[in-house]
């Protein structure tokens, strides 16, 4: 019998730059065992000593990307998701101060993403597929474009629940 899902949780890090609040993604390194090269959010497995998701959330973004945990204002969480890889992912949302100087962990993260949420109210930079997932045939799979990057799977189903919930889509 399969062992239940691992629990896990992901930051969702909003800041405001230029007077308008942006996301923060990471490019994870090519050498990575799981995700290499992908874009996602800051976040990880679940410790024993992590008293939520929010805490889970918030010492993940400071091992990833140098965000202090005190500096996070959790504004709340989404939806659970599945991910392929058996893990239980709580996203948190939450808000860091502007101009705030970021560490990045270059062992896992080759870059930073930084992406105006205006950019992701243009359809087109958004398309959906229909994928074979799991004996379903109709497994929708969202893909954001932001320059030469592309944001799917996991992160993008994260991210369009976000987004749907900020502009109150049903």
């Amino acid at each position: 019998m399969e062992a239940g899902p691992v629990p896990a949780a992901v930051l969702l890090p909003l800041f405001l730059k230029n007077g308008e609040y942006h996301l923060l993604f990471t490019k994870r390194t090519p050498h990575l065992t799981h995700h290499s090269g992908e874009i996602s959010f800051p976040g990880g497995v679940c410790d024993p000593g992590d008293l939520d998701s929010a805490d889970t959330a918030r010492r993940e973004a400071w091992e990833e990307v140098g965000i202090a945990p005190y500096d996070v204002e959790i504004l709340g969480e989404l939806d659970d998701c599945h991910s392929i890889h058996n893990y239980l992912v709580t996203p948190v949302v939450g808000v860091f101060p502007a101009n705030y100087t970021l560490t990045v962990n270059d062992a896992e993260i080759e870059r930073l993403i930084e992406v105006p949420l205006s950019h992701f109210e243009k359809p087109e930079f958004f398309r959906m597929e229909y994928w074979d997932y799991k004996g379903r045939k109709d497994f929708p799979m969202y893909f954001y474009r932001y320059g030469d990057d592309e944001i799917w799977g996991l992160t993008a189903r994260i991210l369009k629940n976000f987004l749907d919930v900020l502009w109150g889509v049903e």
